[in-house]
């Protein structure tokens, strides 16, 4: 989130609000987990709150960065660290106490394999001076599997009140997955193009 234009120094582009925004999100993921390992439905409903505060973060620091013209290398550099910091933490917390379990687990281990994929590839088309443009697609796919994610964390708290409410998190989990296979191939084909044009 690149610092408004030349007028600013790049300390204070380090500090600008959409980044501070994403260091909060980076923030965010122990103390989610930290809630999830306490256990309970108190610290569920306090994982989901913070686990939507971070969420929401990850909207707003784009935009404001958009908005402000505060976009930077830092920016864009953190920014994606941060989504799959948070993303695979609480996953990785969902499937070690069971709200994943069984077959589910697949669903989970397609979209941590596919984030590992995505950042090995951005980091070789990088090198390459190429780039794949985030698609209206993959921005579903994210909605999506935020919202999953947060009908998981609320899990057994959150039946209570909604039946089937983990049920209901769980199949969004799957269409996440489904949607993160399709989004990641656009990925891969990019990746295999430049290798095929190198060699």
């Amino acid at each position: 989130m690149n610092g408004a234009s030349g007028r600013v120094g790049s300390g204070n582009r380090a500090i600008s609000l959409p980044n501070l925004l994403t260091y909060a999100r980076i923030a965010a993921v122990p103390l989610v987990v930290a809630c999830l390992l306490a256990g309970g439905y108190h610290w569920r409903w306090t994982a989901l709150g913070l686990f939507i505060a971070a969420a929401i973060t990850d909207f707003l620091d784009g935009y404001l960065a958009r908005l402000w013209s505060q976009q930077s290398s830092l920016g864009r550099m953190l920014d994606p660290i941060a989504d799959k910091l948070l993303v695979a933490a609480v996953l990785l917390m969902l499937s070690a106490d069971g709200t994943i379990a069984g077959v589910h687990l697949w669903a989970a281990i397609i979209i941590l394999c596919r984030e590992v994929l995505v950042s090995g590839l951005r980091e070789f088309l990088g090198q390459v001076q190429a780039s794949v443009p985030v698609t209206n697609l993959a921005k579903y796919k994210t909605a999506v599997q935020l919202v999953a994610i947060g009908f998981l964390i609320a899990g057994p708290a959150g039946d209570r009140i909604l039946p089937y409410n983990t049920d209901i998190g769980l199949a969004g989990l799957w269409c996440a997955a489904i949607l993160t296979l399709y989004t990641g191939y656009d990925y891969f084909r990019a990746g295999i193009r430049h290798v095929t044009l190198e060699d």
